[in-house]
């Protein structure tokens, strides 16, 4: 136990690098570290530093693993089965993709004009931007490993459940006619090489930390800005664990917003410290990344008008409940 702790707080939280940027601060920018701006100075650089290594690692594994599954073995694969055996399967190879709900998009797409039944695709598009192997190791390094499999398998239950529905409501009328006129390009993934692969890990490393690096540096100093200048009287007063409104107000500010997961954690870890609810962090997480204005827009494109309500819809609610039941049972994960 006392190894794990040990590779848990240096690998993870990374508590060495914690103690460099604080000596950093301290001694070569002369500023307190336990001050508001050497605070702010000291967050700033340890979570984006922080951030992108594991970041960097972990989307280079994830893809070396998504080499094996390119999209049409992938669509061969769900075609396998029905019924909400299916949906279980998109939703977990949605973990394995390490996209934003805006690049999950063409994949539904594809998904879609293969054949694959409307509600087995929408297990995927929720479950590849919300939940993915890189954020359990994000969410463990910044809380710990119970928040992070309890999140995980929320999203997973989110996304089964949100699929399911739509399949049993029939909503396949409600997708524009073009989206099941499209091909899927079958690309043979078996010849690849293991320098291939890796050329492909590092390929989509470079693509993703492109995509999402400004999403992390704004989030990140959203972050210092809540943890080091506004008032944790001010934060509980409006998103405090006493307020029921809380977890309701997080979602709906989260869906306006755009970014990936990982530029919402460090917002998340700060509005925790200052006492907001886990689950209400955690609401906006999952609203940000799950129901993002451009992601919606872009959805609305290959999806009519009613479908995509009932899906917000779906999605809200799914949110709403898990955020009020991990407020409820935080006792039980922290």
């Amino acid at each position: 136990m006392g190894f794990f702790s040990f590779l848990n707080q240096q690998l993870l939280k990374m508590v060495w690098l914690d103690n460099s940027v604080k000596w950093l601060v301290e001694e070569v920018f002369g500023l307190d570290a336990t001050e508001r701006i050497g605070g702010s100075v000291h967050f700033f650089i340890y979570d984006v530093i922080k951030i992108f290594i594991l970041l960097s690692v972990l989307i280079f594994a994830v893809s070396y693993i998504q080499s094996f599954f390119p999209p049409e073995r992938t669509r061969k694969i769900l075609d396998r089965f029905k019924g909400i055996k299916a949906n279980i399967l998109a939703a977990l190879l949605g973990t394995v993709t390490p996209f934003c709900s805006c690049s999950s998009i063409p994949l539904f797409i594809g998904f879609t004009s293969a054949g694959l039944p409307v509600g087995v695709t929408f297990s995927f598009l929720i479950s590849s931007p919300l939940v993915d192997l890189a954020s359990v190791i994000m969410l463990a390094s910044i809380f710990n490993w119970k928040i992070a499999f309890a999140y995980v398998l929320v999203g997973l239950v989110l996304a089964v459940v949100g699929g399911s529905l739509i399949s049993k409501l029939g909503m396949e009328k409600y997708v524009e006619p073009f989206v099941y006129e499209s091909q899927m390009m079958d690309i043979e993934q078996d010849e690849l090489t293991v320098k291939d692969r890796i050329n492909f890990g590092v390929d989509q490393v470079k693509d993703i930390v492109h995509k999402v690096w400004i999403y992390v540096l704004v989030g990140v100093g959203i972050g210092a800005l809540i943890h080091n200048w506004i008032p944790e009287s001010f934060i509980t007063a409006v998103l405090g664990q006493d307020k029921w409104y809380s977890v309701l107000l997080a979602t709906l500010v989260g869906v306006p917003m755009y970014a990936d997961i990982f530029g919402t954690l460090p917002i998340a870890e700060a509005l925790v410290a200052k006492g907001v609810g886990i689950g209400t962090a955690l609401s906006f997480m999952m609203a940000v990344t799950a129901l993002s204005m451009p992601s919606m827009i872009l959805l609305k494109n290959v999806v009519k008008s009613k479908l995509l309500l009932v899906f917000i819809f779906i999605v809200t609610m799914g949110i709403i409940i898990i955020g009020y039941t991990f407020n409820a049972f935080a006792y039980l994960l922290i």
